[in-house]
């Protein structure tokens, strides 16, 4: 057998891990956290007449999907519909290679329902291992997507955690071999949510939970059986500065791992440093990660679970007065955005800019109190 002999460089990532171990299949060269962040970054791409769905029995090899994707992103509203600027650059490299190209998709979903704050998406990848990853979708740039993840902080289920429950016990049946769950963000933590709350025939299938920075849940979630059941089998990684991943509880322990970007960028898949079977591993989290941490946990103790709704239902309500679709816009038209905030914040009523102030001053208290953790690090 070619045996490919290989010599990495810090700050290597996955685009390099592809080009490294691109020429061999799972069975030459196991299945690792690599490969895991791969499929959970290609559940973000717009796969949309593309990828057959739940209810149809054939599949379509990632090599096959790549022409089609070619072709459909001449179409310039298909184009802007890209979450990250390098994904058609990863689902071609992914086609290209021995190891990805014959990898089976099937079973996609995608749709957002503003009624009832819910996005949800979700793809299933069949690997020559007798395996098949089930990736979900971690939060789009809608505003929506992000009021769904919020909503964590006062629901003990949202939408897509019943729809990725849902999905999962749709797909299991179809699916042949063992399961891998997985996701980044948000569907790392539908991926967990999903396998503790399925039928028990499909949790003995599953073999491994992959959770990448992910925001955790309500305490009664984490107290119930079917978490339980499925704890052992929770990898979670988190960068050094994760903000995202440190968000509510997680009852597991989380590997840290390095990061090629700084603060909150490293949240970005594309930046996680690998080696040629692994993720770079860290010795701790850096002492902001822990900082907010400690603040976000006391200044949600502070504040019960009717402040948190009105809390984030109003600042939902202004920025869709203010007609702010997405993260995007307010990140790239900040000055025109804000101006529209501040013009709809003046319309609403008196008790809810009462409470919008007082809560966001509580969390500078929280913050206040938290400051040494930066300090003694210093």
């Amino acid at each position: 057998m070619y045996t490919k002999y290989v010599i990495f460089t810090s700050m290597a990532c996955l685009f390099d891990y592809i080009t490294w171990r691109g020429d061999l299949c799972f069975s030459d060269s196991p299945f690792n956290p690599v490969d895991n962040i791969i499929f959970s970054q290609l559940s973000y791409l717009t796969l949309d007449g593309i990828v057959p769905g739940p209810e149809e029995k054939k599949g379509i090899s990632i090599a096959l999907a790549v022409r089609i994707y070619n072709e459909k992103l001449k179409d310039p509203e298909f184009k802007q519909s890209s979450i990250f600027k390098e994904d058609s650059d990863l689902i071609r490299a992914l086609g290209a290679s021995r190891r990805f190209g014959n990898c089976q998709l099937f079973g996609y979903v995608n749709h957002v329902d503003t009624n009832r704050e819910v996005q949800f998406s979700a793809v299933c990848v069949y690997t020559s291992d007798g395996h098949c990853f089930v990736a979900y979708r971690g939060t789009d740039s809608s505003i929506v997507g992000w009021k769904e993840d919020f909503n964590m902080c006062f629901k003990e289920v949202i939408p897509s955690q019943l729809e990725a429950v849902t999905y999962l016990e749709k797909m299991a049946p179809k699916i042949k071999g063992h399961l891998r769950i997985g996701g980044h963000s948000k569907g790392g933590n539908l991926a967990i949510y999903a396998s503790s709350h399925c039928g028990k025939k499909i949790t003995r299938r599953i073999t491994n939970i992959y959770c990448n920075d992910a925001p955790g849940f309500h305490e009664k979630v984490l107290s119930g059986e079917g978490y339980k059941a499925i704890k052992d089998k929770i990898l979670f990684f988190v960068p050094q500065a994760s903000i995202i991943g440190m968000f509510l509880e997680h009852g597991s322990k989380y590997t840290v791992i390095k990061s090629s970007e700084s603060g909150i960028m490293q949240h970005n898949l594309y930046s996680w440093e690998v080696t040629y079977c692994d993720l770079v591993r860290a010795e701790k989290s850096t002492a902001g990660s822990r900082f907010i941490n400690n603040t976000l946990k006391e200044w949600l103790k502070n504040i019960d679970n009717d402040k948190r709704e009105q809390f984030i239902d109003s600042l939902y309500y202004i920025l869709n007065a203010a007609d702010v679709k997405t993260v995007t816009e307010l990140e790239n038209a900040w000055f025109s955005t804000a101006g529209r905030v501040l013009k709809t914040l003046g319309t609403v009523e008196e008790s809810k800019r009462k409470l919008i102030k007082q809560t966001i001053k509580e969390l500078f208290n929280s913050a206040g109190r938290n400051i040494d953790t930066l300090l003694k690090e210093k």
